[in-house]
């Protein structure tokens, strides 16, 4: 490419909350402009970029031509726990922590992106992580046109967007800690646009509070309010799913873009090896479960049990799942990262490992979206994060539902009411009811039917980012307004 054209080449910098759950959009979003023409620069955290050179090895930060990697401080702390740099962060500490830290960092990063990195062309557009809106700032000051991403449904943003006037109508924080148990969540919301029939339960779980100034009350509700400022929001969601919301929000914001399930696109970006060999999984996967399930003679018969890269539970709830799936009959695959117990390693109880030897695989990490496309899969255990209920969405596969927290009431209250393809554990997790539920999913009337519904919406989603569909269209929305330099276009 000559100098000239160098200089015309888009150049978006990308830049997403230092989670796993966060990193993996972005990934995805990168990927797709750059098969659009766009030049990216995709900026990790130093701390995941250690972490990711631990989990893929050397030169996989490397890039590919066009597609390049920088890192800036998150100003925290190096972990003190016997995982060393393989953990998730705190995730309120990590907000705090960026916002105050890494704006600074961010910015002489832009500076030198765009003084002369020889060949690159100068910095067209930032789109910034929803909930890193110090870079829509930075940008801003900059005189670059900011975009935000929120990573989570449209349904769990519009959540956050309404917490200050659930403070402001009385209902946040809660009078004490008896309204956790008392029925007072059970409360229904009938005033937050496009989302007929929510509860308190359902909206993301920072309002289940009684302390005015916690942190993540007010840093998420705060975040979803500075996405106003930005010249566009940009959603991982497809119209046809969460049309009510979608169609709510774009009277707020009319730069509105659902370019989801984003998996697809990325996936139609083939860019040869180098672009290939990009990923963003933060701990190692094992690949070797695939060609378990390659074994698996019933097709639909497996459980698949992941509860992502945040969720921690006791070794109580541990040891509860354990027999519920050692009892369901079923063979299963279950991800056990080495910190999914709060505070110690994860261990599961000896004898179920020699009972379900024969039937059941354990992981520390798995390629999710290639397991939950695999014809063996039949259900999926899971938290409900917003990338692994799309991921089940396009799969087709049903879920079984525990979510923990943020937003991941909201996507199970949709997944269970709304898109008829889950079932929810409710409360403490207790051995007989996960026996029971994945029973019913796997050979009950239910589910019968929530497989059904899980078909009809795959292929709901495949139709949203062919061609002509919703969210392709979106995305090329997106591309021209974007190339337009952000103005004039929409």
């Amino acid at each position: 490419m000559s100098s000239a054209a160098h200089q015309r080449q888009p150049h978006a910098v990308l830049i997403p909350q230092p989670a796993q759950g966060h990193v993996t959009p972005m990934l995805h979003l990168a990927k797709a402009l750059h098969a659009r023409g766009f030049r990216i620069t995709f900026v990790n955290s130093e701390y995941n970029r250690r972490r990711l050179l631990r989990s893929r090895g050397p030169g996989s930060l490397d890039g590919a031509d066009g597609f390049r990697f920088e890192a800036v401080p998150d100003g925290l702390p190096p972990p003190s726990d016997d995982h060393g740099d393989d953990v998730t962060q705190d995730i309120a500490a990590l907000c705090l922590s960026t916002t105050k830290h890494s704006a600074a960092p961010f910015r002489e990063l832009l500076v030198r992106l765009n003084n002369g990195m020889p060949g690159a062309p100068p910095v067209s557009c930032v789109i910034a992580d929803g909930v890193m809106s110090f870079a829509q700032r930075v940008a801003g000051e900059m005189g670059i046109p900011a975009l935000v991403f929120w990573t989570t449904s449209a349904c769990g943003f519009m959540g956050y967007l309404h917490f200050a006037e659930l403070v402001r109508r009385g209902y946040v924080p809660l009078k004490d800690e008896s309204d956790l148990t008392n029925g007072y969540l059970d409360t229904v919301i009938d005033w937050i646009p496009g989302m007929e029939g929510i509860r308190l339960k359902d909206i993301p779980s920072f309002i289940r509070t009684t302390d005015p100034d916690d942190v993540m009350l007010n840093f998420d509700g705060g975040e979803a309010q500075n996405a106003r400022g930005a010249r566009g929001l940009i959603l991982n969601t497809y119209d046809e799913l969460e049309q009510d919301v979608v169609d709510a929000l774009r009277r707020t914001f009319p730069r509105l873009y659902t370019v989801g399930p984003l998996p697809a696109f990325a996936k139609a970006a083939a860019g040869g090896a180098e672009l290939d060999a990009i990923g963003g999984n933060l701990w190692e996967e094992d690949a070797s479960c695939l060609r378990w399930l390659d074994a698996q003679k019933q097709p639909g018969s497996v459980v698949y049990v992941n509860f992502g890269s945040i969720t921690v539970v006791t070794t109580a709830q541990l040891t509860e799942f354990a027999w519920g799936l050692a009892s369901c009959g079923r063979p299963f695959l279950w991800v056990v990262r080495p910190d999914l117990v709060a505070g110690e390693k994860a261990v599961l109880p000896e004898e179920f490992v020699r009972d379900t030897k024969d039937r059941g695989v354990l992981a520390s990490w798995c390629p999710q979206e290639r397991v939950l496309s695999h014809p063996s899969v039949g259900l999926f255990l899971t938290h409900c994060g917003w990338n692994s209920t799309l991921e089940s969405v396009c799969a087709g596969v049903p879920m079984v539902c525990w979510p923990f927290f943020a937003e991941q009431p909201t996507n199970c209250r949709y997944a269970c009411a709304k898109w008829g393809i889950g079932m929810e554990i409710g409360g403490d997790v207790n051995r007989e009811e996960v026996a029971r539920l994945v029973r019913e999913a796997m050979d009950g009337e239910k589910g019968e039917a929530m497989r059904a519904s899980a078909t009809a919406w795959k292929e709901s989603a495949r139709a949203a980012t062919e061609g002509g569909g919703s969210s392709s269209e979106n995305m090329d929305r997106l591309v021209k307004f974007l190339r337009a330099g952000c103005d004039g276009a929409s």
